[in-house]
C-alpha cells in the first residue's frame, strides 16, 4: 500500500497527513510536539495517523527547527570569514531607526560576535575583476586559528562573489581540508544577491543553524530506513516547494517559513478548485498566526524576511513566502503590564504545558482557556491525541486573571479573546491595508486548530464577509505540503540599464540560469515528472535604489516588453510610474518546478439545506456577549454534514481536530468538497 505523508511541525501540534495511492483516501494525525527531540513527534505523529513506517512511499517534512533555533539563539559556535576591511559590516548592518523617538530602541544583535569574524586579504571588483588576488597563506592561518578555537561552523562572505565566487570556492578548499566535519557555507551557494549586509546575515544565518539542521535530517532519515521506509524525505521550503535532504542541509535557512509555505500552497489550491483567485490565506494554531494574500493564484513572494521583525530583526535574503506572522495562537498567554493593561501574547503555553485547561500543570490563562470558559469550546471535550480538555482548569486560570483586573470571568475571557482577534487583524491588515488592498475584496481561508473558532471575529474586524473552511483545518497546512512541487530558485544580480542591452542577451542570461536549474533539480534525489521554468526581474529606474519585481515572458524579443511590465507594476504598487525615463534590471530570478504527483480533493455526498439529524449533536450553553449571558446553542458533527447543508448562527461545528464558531449573524453551507462557506455577519 503505497502512502504518500507529509508531517508538519508546529511549537504545539505535529500534524500528519497521509495520501493512499491507491485507494485515494486520507489518513489524519495530530499529537503534542515533542521539543526535546522533534522526531519523536514525527513518529508519534505517523502512528496516531495509523500509517506503517514500512509502508511509507514518500514523505514531505517541513519543521520549525531552523526558526526556533535562530529565535533561541542555540545554534552551532559559527565563524565568519569576511574581505579584509569590511569585519564590521555585520555589526554596523543599515542603522535602521524605524522608532526615531524611542531612547531605549536597540538595533539587531548579531549572531556571531566580533571576535569570532575574520578577515581574509583579497578583492573583487563590483563587476567581478580581480582587484587583490586571494592571499592563500593567511587564508590558511586563519583556518589553523579556526580549529585552535574548536568552531563548529563557518560562513564565508567575501565582497562581490556573487559575479565571481573564485576567490570564495579556494577558501572553502582549504577550510574543508584543515577543519574536518565543520560546517562550511560559502555565501554563492546560499545568495547571490548584492547588499554586503543582506547577504553576510543570510549567510551566517545558515552556518549556525547548520549543523543542527543537517544532523536532524540525517537523524530522520535513519529512523526512517530503521523503521523498514524506502520513502525519499523532501523538505518544504519557504518559497512554497520542496526539495531533496541533500539540498536542505546545505541550504538550511530555506526551512524558515516551512510548515507556512504548506498553508499557503494548499490555500491556491483549494482556490483553484472553487474558482476563487484572490484569496487572503489565515492560520491560527497554538503558538501563533500567519497571514498571507494571494493574488492570481499565484505565490506571494517577499523580496525580504525579517527575522525578529523589520525594527530589531536580522534580514534574510532568500526567496520566501510573503507571510506575516503573530504571536497569537490559541496557547498565547494573557498578562498583565506594570500599568495594569491586558496583553495576549507574544510569550506561548506550547505543548509543554500547555494550556492551563489541557491539565498538565499549566497556570496561566491563554486563549484556549478563554475559549473554554466561554463555551466556544466544550468544556470536557477532547483534543486531537486523546488529550482531555479540563474546564475547571480554565475557570481557574482565567479567574486568577480577572480577580487581578476586578472584572467577572466571563467578561475577561472575553476580552482575551477580542484582544487576540485584534492582533490577528492586524497582521491581515500587514499584508492587506498597508499595500493599498481592501481585505473586503478577498475571500478569507481560515484553518490552523484555532482558525475557524476564532475567524468570525477577525473577520468581522476587518469587514470581510466571505470566508472558507477546508475540512481537516487543523492538518491543512501538512495537506498543503502534498500539493507541493520541487523547486529551485536563482537569483543572479547584475546590473543592466535597458538601453545599454540587447533581449538576446537577458534571454541568454536566462537561459544559462534555466540550465542551471534544470541540472540541480535532476542531480536530485526525488523523481517529477515535467519541468517549467518561471523568469522575473527586479528592477529600477535609473537613480532608484529599491527595486520593483516583474514576471517576465519566456522567449523575450523585444526589451520594450519589461520596460512596459515595469512601468505597469510600479503604477499598481505605488500609483505612478515614469514611461518616459530610462530603467534598469538589477538582478534575474528563475525558478525551476518539477512537478510532483498530488492528491486529489474529494467529496462528499449530497444533502439537502437541512442538515441530517445525525449531524446535530446536542445544544450548550455558549457566550458571544457577556453582558447578555449564555446562549443556548446547537451543535453539529461536521463529518455528519452533506453537500448542501445549510446552518444559520449561532451554533458550533465540531470535528476531531477543530471547532467552528457562527456568531449570531454568521451563516454557513457545505460545498461538494466539504468545505463550510461562511458569510459573516449576515442578516437572519
Amino acid at each position: 500500500m503505497p502512502i504518500r505523508a507529509a508531517v508538519d511541525i508546529g511549537g504545539t501540534f505535529t500534524d500528519v497527513v497521509g495520501y493512499d495511492d491507491v485507494k485515494g483516501t486520507l489518513t489524519l494525525g495530530k499529537t503534542l510536539s515533542t521539543p526535546h527531540d522533534l522526531i519523536d513527534g514525527v513518529f508519534g505523529g505517523l502512528r496516531a495517523a495509523d500509517i506503517p513506517v514500512d509502508e511509507l512511499a514518500f514523505a514531505i517534512h517541513g519543521s520549525t527547527v531552523v526558526v526556533n533555533a535562530l529565535i533561541e539563539r542555540k545554534g552551532a559556535r559559527t565563524a565568519l570569514l569576511t574581505t579584509e576591511g569590511f569585519r564590521d559590516v555585520y555589526e554596523i548592518g543599515r542603522i535602521n531607526r524605524p522608532d526615531a523617538f524611542n531612547l531605549a530602541f536597540t538595533k539587531h544583535r548579531p549572531l556571531v560576535p566580533r571576535e569570532m569574524i575574520f578577515e581574509v586579504p583579497e578583492r573583487l571588483r563590483a563587476d567581478g575583476t580581480v582587484a587583490r588576488p586571494l592571499d592563500e597563506a593567511r587564508t590558511l592561518e586563519i583556518a589553523r586559528r579556526l580549529a585552535a578555537l574548536g568552531v563548529e561552523s563557518v560562513a564565508v562572505v567575501l565582497l562581490h562573489a556573487y559575479r565571481d565566487p573564485a576567490h570564495e570556492i579556494r577558501v572553502g578548499e582549504i577550510l574543508r581540508a584543515e577543519l574536518p566535519g565543520v560546517y562550511v557555507t560559502l555565501s554563492h551557494e546560499i545568495s547571490r544577491e548584492y547588499r554586503e549586509f543582506e547577504r553576510t546575515s543570510t549567510v551566517v544565518a545558515n552556518a549556525f543553524v547548520g549543523p543542527l539542521v543537517s544532523d536532524y535530517l540525517g537523524r530522520l532519515e535513519d529512523r526512517l530506513r530503521e523503521g523498514g521506509s524506502g520513502a525519499a524525505l523532501a523538505v518544504m521550503q519557504s518559497n512554497g516547494g520542496v526539495s531533496d535532504v541533500v539540498t536542505a542541509s546545505g541550504q538550511c535557512v530555506q526551512m524558515l517559513e516551512s510548515g507556512p509555505a504548506g498553508g499557503v500552497v494548499g490555500t491556491i489550491a483549494l482556490c483553484e478548485a472553487l474558482g476563487h483567485r484572490e484569496a487572503i490565506a489565515f492560520d491560527m494554531g497554538g503558538t501563533t498566526a500567519k497571514s498571507a494574500v494571494i493574488r492570481d493564484l499565484t505565490f506571494p513572494m517577499a523580496s525580504d524576511y525579517f527575522l525578529g521583525g523589520y525594527a530589531t530583526g536580522l534580514p534574510i535574503r532568500i526567496p520566501c513566502l510573503d507571510i506575516v506572522e503573530v504571536g497569537t495562537g490559541g496557547g498565547s498567554v494573557a498578562w498583565l503590564d506594570q500599568a495594569g493593561g491586558v496583553h495576549v501574547g507574544p510569550h506561548s503555553a506550547g505543548a509543554d504545558p500547555g494550556p492551563a485547561c489541557y491539565g498538565r500543570g499549566g497556570t496561566q490563562a491563554t486563549i484556549t482557556d478563554a475559549s473554554v470558559v466561554l463555551g466556544h469550546l466544550a468544556p470536557r471535550g477532547t483534543l486531537a491525541g486523546g488529550l482531555e480538555l479540563d474546564g475547571d482548569a480554565a475557570r481557574r486560570a482565567v479567574g486568577a486573571l480577572a480577580t487581578e483586573l476586578g472584572m467577572d470571568t466571563a467578561s475577561t475571557a472575553a476580552g482575551i479573546t477580542a484582544i487576540g482577534a485584534a492582533s490577528m487583524a492586524n497582521s491581515v491588515r500587514a499584508v492587506t491595508t498597508e499595500r493599498g488592498l481592501d481585505p473586503r475584496d478577498f475571500v478569507l481561508v481560515a484553518y490552523g486548530g484555532n482558525g475557524p473558532l476564532h475567524v468570525s471575529l477577525v473577520a468581522r474586524e476587518l469587514a470581510i464577509r466571505r470566508v472558507v473552511v477546508p475540512p481537516n483545518p487543523a492538518l491543512f497546512s501538512a495537506f498543503g505540503m502534498l500539493m507541493a512541487d520541487l523547486r529551485i530558485d536563482v537569483v543572479q544580480t547584475g546590473v543592466r540599464t535597458l538601453s545599454e542591452v540587447t533581449a538576446e542577451e537577458i534571454e541568454s542570461s536566462y537561459r544559462e540560469l534555466e540550465d542551471e536549474c534544470g541540472r540541480a533539480l535532476a542531480e536530485g534525489k526525488l523523481e517529477f515528472g515535467s519541468i517549467e521554468f518561471l523568469r522575473a526581474a527586479d528592477m529600477r529606474y535609473v537613480g532608484q535604489e529599491h527595486t520593483v519585481t516583474v514576471n517576465v515572458p519566456s522567449g523575450l524579443d523585444d526589451v520594450g516588453d519589461v520596460k512596459r511590465a515595469f512601468d505597469t507594476e510600479h503604477e499598481r504598487r505605488y500609483s505612478h510610474s515614469a514611461p518616459g525615463e530610462p530603467a534598469q534590471i538589477v538582478s534575474l530570478r528563475v525558478s525551476a518546478v518539477g512537478r510532483l504527483r498530488k492528491p486529489e480533493l474529494t467529496t462528499i455526498p449530497e444533502g439537502t439545506a437541512v442538515p441530517p439529524d445525525e449531524a446535530a449533536t446536542g445544544v450548550r450553553d455558549v457566550v458571544f456577549v457577556p453582558a447578555e449571558g449564555a446562549v443556548p446553542t446547537p451543535v453539529y458533527a461536521r463529518d455528519a454534514l452533506r453537500a448542501g447543508n445549510r446552518i444559520a448562527g449561532p451554533a458550533v461545528i465540531e470535528e476531531p481536530t477543530a471547532t467552528t464558531l457562527l456568531r449570531p449573524g454568521d451563516r454557513a453551507e457545505v460545498d461538494g468538497y466539504g468545505n463550510l462557506l461562511l458569510e459573516i455577519g449576515a442578516r437572519p
